[in-house]
Formats: structure tokens, C-alpha cells, sequence
């Protein structure tokens, strides 16, 4: 997941430079959800092993 954020920030990256505006705020706001999405499964799964340990 962490490699397709990478990907459509690149890809929003270029389109804005090339002058995509409407393009590039679309990859930019597909992998802002998919960072927090990122950030959620990252927090569950840190809790999950740390209650595993004891």
C-alpha cells in the first residue's frame, strides 16, 4: 500500500508540472486516503502486537 502512495504522488507530481491541475489533485487526494487508510491498519496492527506479548 505504502508503494501505490509513492506512485500516485510521483504521478501528481509530474501532472503538475506539466500543467494538469485537475489530474494532479485527483492522485494527490487518491493517495492522501490511501496514506490514512495506511496510517490506521499501521496504529491496529502495532496494538494487536503489543496485547500478543503478554
Amino acid at each position: 500500500m505504502l508503494r501505490w502512495i509513492i506512485i500516485l504522488l510521483v504521478l501528481a507530481l509530474i501532472a503538475a508540472l506539466l500543467g494538469f491541475g485537475g489530474l494532479a489533485s485527483g492522485f494527490a487526494e487518491i493517495a492522501e486516503i490511501l496514506f490514512y487508510i495506511f496510517l490506521v491498519v499501521l496504529a491496529v496492527l502495532l496494538v494487536l502486537r503489543l496485547i500478543g506479548r503478554r
